[in-house]
């Protein structure tokens, strides 16, 4: 335990210049945290670079087995298929993982080739951008031209610019709502153009959607009690906040509020714990260039503190509960609403509740998954798939409001009702 509270004290030295002492993490929630991510990743399945990322802000081992298989694969992945494979958005986090790694993204070598992921982050972006120029709406989505942004603006290589410029416009003059989520992807790739920016008027105008940005979340985080979006966006929205203080100072950010609500969520999904961590540690994404990393080489904490026992019932067979469940397209083609009822183990996911109801009703209920860093996402029910194309989705709801968390991860209750609706955003 002496161990511990050394390699995090260490680390929260490390942290003095980034963060006040008010908002970091007490030692015990982040080691919990961090050894809860490491010990999810699954040496079968493809490397998450949000993992890596995550790992090295929050002082993770990176001497370790995990984060040296992590760092060879997300380079082997990213010559495999950063150039035909990877949308604009997941090319950036390959870059930011390899940043952070004090790896240089415009010589990635792996599978005896060498890549330039920057050039081909910059031509994505360019597509992304030809798009939005056009059509009002990029290739994939504004959060992913976040990503690109704060990627080529860390990596200093220059076209940042250009998208920063957009994405402030897009918050100031928004046709729809944004997400929580994105505004924060935003500010984040705003706040690091701003500091390196010399027009007058394009820092005036990122200033200005900064501000915008980081006032709505303090104000909404007063009135829902600490909360700011929901709980799967608070780890982007606190690290947008740590990142953008002097845009909305004097104003005071009471993150103690906010972390107690983090705190009070017990963390299971590798993806929103790898986007809350480095906010508990008083850090961002925007940290990831400038990392040291031989200072936080043997030092994971989370590797060495257990996690309290889970009280389970491994064994014990578990009660049925009944769901019911719908699908519904009005949009395309053919219209369609089934609907079914199905049996399953109490504690069962909504991926569970699925597969049943395509066993008992395979020609309606027959559904096809992807693998994402988020867990399974559907991509087709009854037939029917969503399309980048024309922004076109499956949305899953319970008592007309949407899941927060992904099929892999919801857990129904006995008798609730859920339904996936064929959507547009």
């Amino acid at each position: 335990m002496l161990g511990v509270a050394l390699g995090i004290g260490v680390l929260l030295a490390l942290l003095g210049c980034t963060a006040t002492e008010d908002c970091v993490a007490p030692q015990d929630k982040v080691s919990q945290l961090l050894q809860r991510m490491e010990e999810s990743v699954n040496f079968t399945e493809p490397a998450n670079p949000s993992v890596l990322l995550a790992m090295n802000l929050a002082g993770g081992d990176s001497d370790g087995p995990i984060h040296k298989w992590l760092l060879e694969e997300i380079k082997e992945e990213a010559v495999r298929r950063a150039q035909k494979g990877m949308t604009s958005g997941q090319v950036a986090l390959h870059v930011l993982a390899l940043l952070s790694s004090c790896q240089d993204p415009q010589r990635v070598h792996a599978l005896e080739q060498t890549l330039d992921l920057i050039r081909v982050l910059q031509q994505k972006t360019d597509e992304e951008m030809a798009k939005l120029e056009a059509e009002g709406i990029p290739k994939t989505t504004l959060y992913s031209v976040g990503l690109d942004t704060l990627a080529l603006c860390l990596a200093e290589v220059g076209g940042a610019q250009g998208p920063s410029v957009a994405l402030a416009k897009q918050v100031l003059n928004a046709q729809k709502p944004i997400s929580v989520d994105t505004h924060a992807m935003v500010a984040l790739a705003l706040a690091c153009v701003y500091d390196q920016v010399e027009l007058q008027d394009v820092q005036d105008l990122l200033q200005e959607a900064l501000r915008t940005v980081s006032n709505s979340f303090l104000d909404e985080q007063e009135e829902r009690n600490g909360m700011i979006g929901n709980i799967y966006s608070m780890g982007l929205a606190l690290q947008a906040l740590e990142a953008t203080r002097k845009f909305y100072a004097p104003r005071q950010w009471d993150c103690a509020q906010a972390f107690s609500r983090v705190y009070a969520h017990d963390y299971q999904q590798p993806m929103a714990i790898a986007q809350v961590l480095p906010a508990l540690v008083g850090r961002s994404y925007l940290d990831a260039a400038g990392l040291d990393c031989a200072a936080t080489k043997n030092m994971s904490p989370g590797r060495q503190l257990p996690l309290p026992p889970v009280q389970g019932t491994h064994g014990i067979p578990r009660a049925p509960i009944q769901v019911h469940y719908c699908i519904t397209n009005t949009l395309q083609g053919k219209h369609f609403h089934n609907c079914t009822s199905v049996e399953v183990p109490s504690g069962s996911t909504l991926l569970r509740v699925m597969e049943e109801a395509a066993k008992e009703d395979p020609q309606t209920f027959c559904f096809q998954t992807e693998q994402t860093s988020w867990g399974p996402y559907v991509t087709s029910i009854h037939g029917l798939a969503g399309s980048t194309e024309d922004r076109t989705f499956w949305q899953f709801l319970s008592a007309g409001n949407a899941l927060e968390e992904g099929v892999g991860t919801y857990k129904p209750q006995d008798g609730e009702h859920i339904e996936a609706v064929f959507s547009t955003y």
